[in-house]
């Protein structure tokens, strides 16, 4: 806290300036690492089977 000219007293903020774009660089950097992650688990055989056939059995509806 710091005493103003005319008396009153002022609480003294951290100096936050910056943090958002930080915050949004990692929320960025957490964004593509989890399409890559989906990418790379989509692109399996086993899982591209899987989708064909539900998308198969949907569209036979």
């Amino acid at each position: 806290m710091s005493i103003q000219p005319s008396g009153t007293l002022r609480t003294s903020v951290l100096d936050d300036e910056g943090s958002t774009t930080a915050e949004f660089a990692m929320v960025t950097l957490a964004a593509v690492a989890f399409a890559g992650l989906l990418i790379s688990i989509l692109s399996s055989g086993d899982v591209r089977g899987m989708l064909m056939g539900l998308i198969t059995k949907a569209l036979s509806l």
